[in-house]
């Protein structure tokens, strides 16, 4: 394992391909890694997002409500620090000046106050466009042509984070759309702006959007279901080894406590996402939450795996019959495990220490992140009874 974590960084400074002799690790690939350098996005950012849950039903109320959610609820000492409002917050048309204009019926108060509100709190401020002439909702103008204003106006009130969407594009690749935004972030006079790249993984941006943002999109947009997240979770997986400190691959926002997945579910969701090292942008009411999904956004042990400063995307390395083994390096030369029954029925589901690069003697202790529990002395392999669907994560800590 002490391997993995040295291979990883030579990988970085060298930029040569690794193969580290195991599965957990896999840059098989020889392109240097130039890093958007704007001081954002050095572990996947953590927050909300008002999308998954509110789509257009948005106003300046509800945001400020839900600052004070996250701060009361504990989430903002965990680590929830942005947030973020998407689609549907301006009007349709731009003033005189070519300016976009927050939506008078739902912010009369502007951008600027609620950011300034948020900011009250100790929180950061995301807003939301698109690089097309139009957003996704069709309620709002787009950002293209107007890269750098909007930037300024960004900037004037006080935004910490953009997600830079991908619809009305005028079949302009996304190579030439998003540099431009990114440009004019680095020029707006608020350097730290995390720009988030919701390009959807149509021209496979982790081959080059290292360079243009803090994080890209790999896919589609998620659902609230089960067949949504694990395929998103799949189509994700497939460009691990592309992530890393200050640039991240995005799976979408989290779905939990939205009501259309089970607890085990979504269990499951939270700790693959955690592994990936995927931005956790809460999606549901947090203001309504009830305890269970609190509790599953609240577990330390969890964040800790997806804040881990090695910053490697854990990854797939095992799938039998629905019965998988996820798993990745962190720093201390620990290594985190979800051992994940994607089955219809309950399974046992085992990791070899084979599996995971480990030597046949090596002794660790597992920590289980969702019991709070550690066993000691373990040797060989670890293994978890599971129902359907539902997972165990561990941390692992050589003896």
């Amino acid at each position: 394992m002490e391997g993995l974590s040295l291979c990883f960084f030579m990988f970085v400074v060298l930029n040569a391909s690794c193969s580290c002799g195991g599965r957990l690790l896999d840059t098989n690939r020889e392109e240097e890694i130039i890093l958007f350098e704007n001081g954002a996005g050095q572990a996947p950012p953590m927050g909300w997002n008002s999308w998954n849950h509110f789509q257009c039903d948005i106003n300046e109320e509800m945001v400020r409500e839900t600052a004070d959610a996250v701060v009361s609820t504990g989430l903002a000492d965990l680590g929830y620090q942005y947030i973020n409002l998407d689609d549907c917050w301006a009007e349709l048309h731009r003033d005189s000046e070519g300016n976009m204009v927050p939506k008078a019926s739902k912010f009369p108060s502007g951008i600027k106050a609620l950011a300034d509100y948020v900011h009250s709190k100790g929180l950061k401020f995301g807003i939301y466009s698109d690089a097309g002439t139009q957003t996704c909702s069709k309620q709002m103008p787009g950002s293209l042509g107007h890269e750098e204003q909007d930037a300024k106006t960004f900037a004037s009130w006080g935004v910490d984070f953009l997600k830079y969407d991908n619809c009305e594009n005028s079949n302009i690749t996304a190579k030439e759309r998003y540099p431009k935004m990114s440009e004019a972030l680095l020029n707006s006079g608020r350097r730290q702006i995390y720009f988030s790249m919701c390009e959807w993984g149509s021209e496979g941006p982790a081959l080059w959007a290292k360079s243009v943002g803090n994080s890209w999109r790999t896919t589609g947009d998620i659902e609230d279901k089960w067949e949504s997240m694990t395929t998103i979770a799949d189509a994700n997986d497939k460009w691990a080894s592309y992530a890393g400190p200050r640039g991240w691959n995005d799976p979408d926002m989290l779905e939990v406590g939205n009501g259309g997945m089970t607890t085990e579910e979504y269990r499951s969701h939270y700790s693959i996402w955690a592994l990936a090292k995927a931005p956790l942008l809460i999606g549901c009411d947090v203001r309504t939450m009830d305890s269970t999904t609190l509790e599953l956004l609240s577990n330390k042990e969890v964040i800790a795996v997806n804040q881990d400063n090695l910053g490697v995307q854990g990854r797939k390395i095992k799938s039998e019959a629905g019965l998988e083994v996820w798993a990745g390096p962190l720093s201390n030369n620990k290594i985190a495990v979800v051992l994940w029954n994607r089955s219809s029925s309950k399974a046992t589901v085992t990791a070899y220490w084979s599996d995971l690069s480990l030597e046949p003697q090596k002794v660790v202790d597992a920590r289980d992140l969702w019991q709070h529990s550690t066993q000691t002395s373990v040797s060989g392999q670890i293994s978890a009874e599971l129902d359907s669907h539902a997972c165990k994560m561990y941390v692992l800590t050589p003896s």
